[in-house]
């Protein structure tokens, strides 16, 4: 008796099922590799089981990269969406942008300027001279600020001397000087000569002489 016909349908059983697709799975990769060992094809198989596992055979004298881009050639059929496209389109406008910044990047060194004419060479020194000026004021700009702040410190810094001296002259105890009536006269000179002149204190009449 001969074989009976198998009826073409989704097989219920898992494991019929999967012992089936590995069965058929090998005899398709059996049938590609001799197809293209006696026919000289070029032969891709992919093929993915239900639980998402890949297996491809690609004949030896190509690759699967290549063989997708003969069929996207040959059949004129998408195989990216509009999304990849756009990505593909985006990153190619942006690789001849950065070559472009490289060479005007070599030109505003002083390289390969050879080749440019009168009129690029004009836009190329204007660059350049805008760029210096550019410079400068921020240099100035930086000097300025430097000076503000020495000025600052040194003010900061003459304001706390003047404290110190202050504090050193001060008396230790003010009781026991107005008891024992001293007065250290060349101090308080010392003290006023020192003292800014905003802080002097000057006599109502400077001119006044005593008279008997």
């Amino acid at each position: 008796m001969g074989r009976g016909k198998i009826e073409i349908k989704r097989i219920e059983n898992s494991s019929n099922r999967q012992v089936t697709y590995s069965k058929r799975r090998n005899g398709i990769m059996k049938k590609a590799k001799e197809i293209s060992v006696l026919c000289d094809a070029q032969v891709s198989v992919i093929i993915f089981a239900s639980s998402g596992k890949m297996h491809e055979f690609c004949s030896p004298s190509t690759t699967l990269v290549d063989m997708l881009d003969q069929y996207h050639k040959l059949s004129g059929k998408r195989l990216w969406d509009a999304k990849h496209e756009h990505l593909d389109n985006e990153i190619n406008r942006i690789k001849k942008e950065n070559d472009s910044m490289q060479i005007e990047l070599r030109h505003l060194k002083g390289e390969d300027i050879s080749t440019l004419n009168y009129k690029e060479l004009m836009v190329l020194e204007e660059a350049l001279e805008n760029g210096v000026s550019t410079l400068k004021a921020k240099q100035m700009e930086f000097v300025r600020m430097m000076r503000k702040h020495n000025e600052m410190i040194e003010e900061e810094n003459q304001n706390l001397q003047f404290k110190l001296r202050q504090l050193h002259l001060d008396p230790m105890d003010d009781n026991v000087m107005e008891s024992q009536g001293v007065y250290d006269h060349q101090g308080v000179a010392d003290y006023e000569a020192q003292m800014p002149f905003a802080f002097r204190v000057q006599p109502m009449q400077p001119n006044l002489q005593e008279r008997f």
